[in-house]
């Protein structure tokens, strides 16, 4: 790069779009989570922005007026940050937020979540129900209020007091050792127990004190007195609208060292529990109650083999307190993967989401049989919400022109594209133009990417390339990243290819067995092929390319430079790279050895797949990037990937973070992740002289 920052970046310049400068990209604010009042009057979302310090970002809760005529306004202000809205029935708005209780007194200690409630009529937020250890997810009956929690718990704790002690015992004693009876010990960013999930009947919330009298307290029931380790009763939690039953995901064994989950019933009067759905050759998650409690409807996944992936389904379960449940396919013959189901409102289909052809689309099926119709044409859909009247649904939609933002959807029509409704988190200006992009596989097979061109590439003017490959491998390039964000490099003058290979979802069920168990073959090929499809633009400049990815893509970067030396420079994060100890060493070992194999007694994939293998044929200048809190791709990974370039000679860089995890997660540490990747590229593929980051 130059000695002098470019005019974008100059501290007195005015940037043309908030991603020509890194800080004003890390401010933007961030829309996640949705909650629609049981009237339908209010929608109200979580928006994260930066601190004062700048140092993390910090959620608040703003209301969206569904109609769409009123601008959003903000609700809460609170310096610990507020989450995850919902509705009671009386249309007091709940959330939880480790802010300080102000009826608290001096020495209650380091506040923990809690669950807080805003009056529907006004007034100031107060605590509702709160626990020593913090409260981590919260379920309504919609049509009574009744309150179930899930809240950790220390083993043989019966109450908070008994839970707390045993806390207190530990940190008293300098004890932080954990010892594991069972498979797995650590999950994504960290380890497990000794406490787990449990889930707490609550019923109806405590009312506003009157003045001069003490807070009602409330009766805590444990549901899941038998939940143990590793992973308890689970956070997959509902409660029907009557509050008479919860229904939930529990984990169970599935062999020596492997784990998959079923859904259980229980009836909160008696604590009584029955099995709905225990599929030994699958996971069964995300139920979700009909309007009359008398049905639930949940995903399927089913368990993968050394010869096939995975398959997703939607079960519709009716539920006899005389009779076993009665269990029936409700998607048999659709080829995609359906999540996140919801019943309409008079009950008579059920809304659901899933990846179709680069999109991440609404659908909706009768409960009748009949075929699922998509709603939705463009961009991807998150937190669907139902309107109680049947009237409407509302959703956050984002795609790679947009981020999540708010909107209202008709529940029948299709072909839908809807205009977002007014909030804080629109973005109005973007540094180029986005457009889809089909290229044709070595087997003929069509494969879909989107192309992000800067402003002012073109015939005369091309633009360098950079292949930027999604991690998973279950998923694809359909939506709105905070972390993988084209725009921060095309305002700096690159076109960004985003494939979506073999093994990507969204394409049918054997778009995805093409590259199952071999990775290097069908996945890689793919990339290829979009990237020759790429390079035949006038807008691109075929000989200034580069390639980057996270997690899986990471894995493909290092594929990518063990097979070919046709780009400038690779960026991997968080990648695998030595296939044998990355499924040895990860959080869930079990879940890629079925696709594997055992690498004792089925070595060929690990073999033919492990780019580590392939070390000696690597020419490419590598910039390596891990977290060491990365549990999911551990450590070890890029460690040893980083050694094997240095002994060789590989023009390569280390970028590590002693305290992220799979991710990166505070704003400092995102913007630095940015900086060291462009000036990497600017070296490698630009030809300009490296200037390390500042920070750094």
């Amino acid at each position: 790069m130059s000695d002098s920052p470019a005019p974008s970046e100059q501290p007195d310049a005015t940037p043309p779009t908030p991603f020509h400068r890194l800080a004003d990209f890390v401010a933007l604010p961030r829309l996640g989570g949705l909650a629609l009042s049981p009237d339908g009057t209010r929608l109200v979302t979580s928006v994260a922005t930066l601190d004062p310090a700048g140092t993390r970002w910090q959620s608040a809760l703003w209301e969206v007026d569904p109609a769409g005529r009123r601008p959003a306004r903000r609700l809460t202000r609170g310096a610990a940050g507020e989450s995850a809205p919902q509705f009671s029935p009386t249309g007091d708005l709940l959330f939880t937020s480790a802010r300080p209780d102000p009826d608290a007194g001096k020495d209650a200690g380091e506040p923990k979540p809690a669950l807080w409630a805003l009056p529907a009529d006004g007034g100031e937020a107060r605590v509702v129900l709160q626990r020593p250890s913090g409260i981590s997810g919260v379920t309504v009956a919609a049509d009574t209020g009744d309150v179930a929690v899930v809240a950790s718990t220390m083993p043989g704790a019966g109450d908070a007091e008994a839970d707390q002690a045993r806390r207190t015992a530990r940190k008293d004693a300098g004890v932080t050792a954990l010892l594991h009876e069972s498979y797995p010990v650590r999950y994504w960013d960290h380890d497990l127990g000794p406490a787990v999930p449990h889930v707490f009947w609550i019923g109806q919330l405590p009312t506003e004190p009157v003045p001069g009298t003490a807070p009602a307290a409330s009766e805590w029931r444990d549901l899941t007195p038998d939940a143990g380790p590793p992973l308890g009763a689970g956070e997959d939690v509902a409660l029907s609208p009557d509050g008479r039953l919860l229904v939930r995901s529990e984990d169970v064994a599935d062999g020596p060292a492997g784990r998959r989950s079923r859904l259980v019933l229980t009836e909160v009067a008696s604590g009584r529990t029955r099995v709905l759905v225990d599929d030994p050759l699958a996971d069964v998650s995300g139920a979700r109650f009909s309007p009359d409690s008398r049905q639930v409807v949940c995903a399927r996944q089913s368990a993968t083999t050394y010869d096939d992936p995975p398959e997703y389904t939607l079960l519709l379960v009716d539920l006899d307190d005389d009779q076993p449940a009665g269990v029936r396919e409700l998607t048999p013959d659709f080829d995609r993967w359906p999540s996140a189901p919801q019943f309409a409102a008079d009950g008579t289909a059920v809304y659901f989401l899933a990846d179709d052809d680069g999109r991440h689309a609404v659908f909706r099926v009768a409960v009748d049989g009949s075929a699922p119709v998509r709603l939705t044409d463009q961009g991807a859909y998150s937190d669907l919400q139902v309107a109680r009247d049947g009237s409407a649904l509302y959703a956050l939609r984002s795609g790679y022109d947009t981020p999540p933002v708010p909107v209202r959807l008709d529940p029948a029509a299709t072909g839908q594209d809807p205009v977002p409704l007014p909030n804080p988190g629109t973005i109005s200006s973007f540094p180029g133009t986005l457009r889809e992009l089909d290229a044709t596989a070595a087997d003929g097979t069509r494969v879909q990417s989107w192309l992000v061109l800067p402003e002012g590439a073109g015939a005369d003017t091309p633009a360098p390339l950079v292949l930027w490959i999604h991690g998973g491998p279950l998923m694809s390039w359909n939506s709105w990243s905070w972390r993988w964000t084209p725009w921060v490099l095309a305002a700096r003058g690159y076109a960004v290819l985003l494939p979506n290979p073999a093994l990507s979802q969204g394409f049918g069920q054997d778009f995805v067995r093409r590259g199952w168990g071999e990775w290097g073959d069908a996945p890689y090929t793919d990339l290829m092929a979009a990237v020759d499809a790429a390079e035949a633009l006038p807008e691109i400049d075929q000989t200034r390319t580069a390639a980057m990815g996270g997690s899986f893509g990471g894995y493909m970067a290092n594929w990518v430079a063990t097979q070919t030396d046709r780009f400038k420079a690779i960026v991997t994060h968080a990648s695998l790279w030595h296939l044998d100890g990355f499924v040895g060493a990860t959080d869930a070992s079990y879940y890629w050895e079925k696709e594997f194999g055992d690498p004792l007694t089925e070595p060929k994939r690990y073999e033919q797949n492990s780019p580590h293998r392939f070390a000696d044929a690597i020419r490419t200048p590598m910039l390596v990037i891990h977290g060491d809190k990365d549990y999911r791709v551990p450590i070890g990974e890029g460690l040893r990937l980083w050694y094997d370039l240095q002994k060789r000679g590989v023009p390569s860089k280390f970028l590590y973070f002693p305290d992220e995890n799979h991710w990166v997660l505070t704003p400092g540490n995102a913007a630095v992740w940015y900086e060291t990747v462009i000036a990497f590229l600017a070296e490698h593929v630009l030809g300009e002289e490296w200037q390390r980051p500042e920070l750094l």
